[in-house]
């Protein structure tokens, strides 16, 4: 009976407002909606993301008696004139880079399997003596990895008609999104309740931090990138630009990212090096560029962001990952701000103590 007590008046605490049960009825929709046809509408919600990033260049021009469609008009052209520039600019240098790392992968981890196995056979005691023949083992498996990868590749790139359609519905979405997104909102509010203080609060919430992290997220993954493309290129490192792509496109998931791409900067550089000066400097130069991108620019770029403990940021890159893929992964720092929001807001009805 006790628990039945608690149970009820937990409920009455958190859910005897209408708005809250609302709020979960619609998150949950929107939830189902994203998880069964998150594929079919990609487009669309990649045009969206866009629209976060370039509504607010938009509304200055505006504000400057620029008429709306004109600057749409000019806002769209210049954003996509730089992507498609980048794009012709990085991605015919990366493909090279990525097709030759490719085809140099079982000499490349012949060489570094001789490097390690140097190293263990200097220092005996700090190892065991099945590595040499784990690292082979695991060489193989990696070779075989690296062609299904670049099959893969392929596969993809020979779905030519599904590519097509999403490189032309994204700016045809963007574009109306920017042109009428206030027509769009309202359309969207006009169905909904009309007392949603507890929705209006959330929705402002997640505007604006999605709007904050996807520019800059992507200003950071510029940032980024082209140091860390600059930096090996300075350094003479061969794939200089596929890992610098990399380093920059590692910062989508924070703290996992910067982990996992360590292993082809330190492999590509071990193995061109050797045990060597030229290989300490390289590691020395990621480690000045990780420990500047921690602890300068993502502090300068995501200073009004809500503060989230790490394990939390690694649960929802899980979480959300596993959800949505790369787009879980992009969005789940504001997603997770978004349902720390939630919480902070949700009504609380006050549960008198019973007497005695």
């Amino acid at each position: 009976m006790k628990f039945v007590e608690v149970i009820s008046g937990w409920i009455n605490r958190y859910f005897s407002n209408e708005e809250a049960i609302f709020l979960v009825v619609f998150m949950i929709a929107v939830l189902l909606v994203l998880i069964f046809l998150g594929d079919v509408l990609a487009p669309i919600l990649t045009g969206l993301a866009f629209a976060f990033l370039l509504h607010g260049v938009v509304d200055r021009l505006v504000a400057w008696r620029v008429p709306r469609l004109v600057a749409v008009g000019l806002v769209e052209l210049l954003f996509l004139g730089l992507l498609i520039a980048m794009v012709v600019g990085i991605l015919p240098l990366v493909w090279r880079q990525l097709r030759d790392l490719v085809e140099a992968l079982p000499s490349f981890l012949d060489r570094l399997r001789d490097l390690v196995v140097d190293f263990t056979t200097r220092y005996p005691e700090f190892f065991p003596e099945t590595t040499t023949t784990d690292w082979g083992n695991f060489g193989e498996q990696v070779t075989g990895l690296g062609g299904d990868v670049v099959q893969g590749v392929f596969t993809q790139l020979s779905n030519v008609l599904g590519v097509m359609i999403f490189v032309v519905l994204v700016p045809v979405a963007l574009f109306f999104f920017l042109k009428d997104g206030d027509r769009i909102l309202a359309s969207f509010a006009a169905l909904l309740p009309r007392e949603r203080r507890l929705l209006n609060q959330v929705g402002r919430e997640m505007s604006r931090q999605i709007a904050n992290y996807v520019r800059g997220k992507l200003i950071e993954i510029l940032i980024v990138g082209v140091v860390s493309y600059l930096t090996f290129w300075i350094l003479d490192v061969n794939y200089a630009a596929l890992l610098g792509l990399l380093v920059g496109l590692s910062v989508v998931v924070p703290f996992v990212g910067a982990i996992v791409v360590t292993i082809p900067v330190v492999a590509v550089g071990l193995v061109q090096f050797g045990w060597s000066v030229d290989f300490l400097v390289l590691v020395v130069a990621y480690v000045i560029i990780q420990g500047l991108d921690g602890n300068v620019l993502v502090p300068l770029l995501f200073s009004e962001a809500v503060d989230l403990h790490p394990i939390a940021i690694i649960g929802a890159v899980l979480v959300f990952g596993a959800i949505w893929g790369f787009w879980g992964v992009f969005f789940a720092i504001p997603l997770a701000t978004l349902v720390k929001a939630v919480l902070n807001a949700w009504p609380k009805q006050e549960v008198a103590e019973p007497a005695g």
